[in-house]
C-alpha cells in the first residue's frame, strides 16, 4: 500500500510534538487526519504545512478526552474521510511546572492525570480496534523521559501523568503481544521545541517527525521500544525507520 492510499490520524496532532509529526507525514505523501477541540488549533494546523499538501490534511472538532467523545469522533472521522490505517498518540502538554505536590489540590493532579494518562486510554480504546487485525497498518505511542525522573523541582504531577503514559504503552504491548498491527512506542529522550524556541538539550520537533513518520513508513518494527536519547539516534530513524 503505498503512502497516499494510507491515512494516519495524529492524536494530538495540533501540539508541538504533533505538528512535527503531521507535516512531515504530509511531506511523505500520507493522508492525515487531526482531531481537535479547539478550532483555532486546527486552523493553526491547516496554516502551518504546506500550501501542496494541504488537500491531504483533514481536520475535525472533537474531544477524544472522554470515551463519549472519542467514539463519537471515531465514528466521525470514518464517515467524512475513510478508513485509518494508521494511529500515531501523541497526546498532552508538553510540560507542567505547577510546583511541588504538597502545594496542589487533588483537582490539579486529575486534570494532569485526565490530559496525559486518560486521555492516551481513552482515544486509544476508540481507535486501536480499526487497525489492530490488519498486518499493513501501525499504532504508534508517543512518549518521553518526564515519565521515568523528575526534570526539576515542581514538576512532580507531570512526571506522575507522563509515568502512567509509559505504563499504559507497556500493558498494551504486553497485553496484545499477537495482533498483526505494527505496535510500538518511540520514547523522546530529550526536550522537543519548535525552531525558534530552541535550547540546549532540545530538538526540533520536525527532526523528531521526520523520524516518527519515517517508522510509520517503513514498519520494520512491532511491539518495540524505540529509545532516542541523541540526535545521532533522530538520524538513524530518519534512514533506517529502526533502532
Amino acid at each position: 500500500m503505498s503512502s497516499s492510499q494510507r491515512l494516519v490520524l495524529v492524536l494530538g496532532g495540533a501540539g508541538t510534538v504533533g505538528s512535527g509529526i503531521v507535516k512531515c507525514l504530509l511531506q511523505k505523501g500520507f493522508r492525515v487526519a487531526v482531531i481537535s477541540r479547539d478550532t483555532s488549533r486546527l486552523d493553526m494546523m491547516k496554516s502551518f504545512v504546506p500550501v501542496s499538501c494541504k488537500e491531504n490534511l483533514y481536520t475535525l472538532l472533537g474531544d477524544v478526552g472522554s470515551e463519549e467523545g472519542a467514539q463519537k469522533a471515531a465514528a466521525t472521522l470514518l464517515s467524512q474521510v475513510g478508513k485509518v490505517t494508521d494511529v500515531v498518540s501523541s497526546l498532552g502538554f508538553s510540560w507542567w511546572q505547577g510546583g511541588p505536590p504538597h502545594m496542589q489540590s487533588l483537582q490539579e493532579l486529575q486534570k494532569v492525570l485526565e490530559t496525559l494518562l486518560l486521555s492516551t486510554f481513552t482515544a486509544w480504546k476508540a481507535f486501536f480496534p480499526l487497525v489492530k487485525d490488519d498486518p499493513d497498518a501501525t499504532y504508534t505511542f508517543i512518549t518521553g523521559g518526564a515519565g521515568e525522573r523528575l526534570l526539576m523541582p515542581g514538576t512532580g504531577f507531570l512526571t506522575l501523568g507522563a509515568a502512567g503514559a509509559l505504563a499504559f504503552s507497556q500493558v498494551v504491548r504486553e497485553e496484545y503481544p499477537e495482533v498483526p498491527c505494527k505496535l510500538n512506542e518511540i520514547k523522546i529522550n530529550m526536550g522537543v521545541a519548535k525552531p525558534e524556541r530552541l535550547g540546549p538539550g532540545y530538538v526540533s520537533h520536525l527532526e523528531v517527525g521526520e523520524a516518527i513518520a519515517t517508522v510509520v513508513e517503513k514498519k520494520r518494527v512491532s511491539h518495540t521500544v524505540l529509545c532516542v536519547k541523541s540526535t545521532t539516534d533522530l538520524k538513524t530513524l530518519i534512514l533506517e525507520g529502526k533502532l
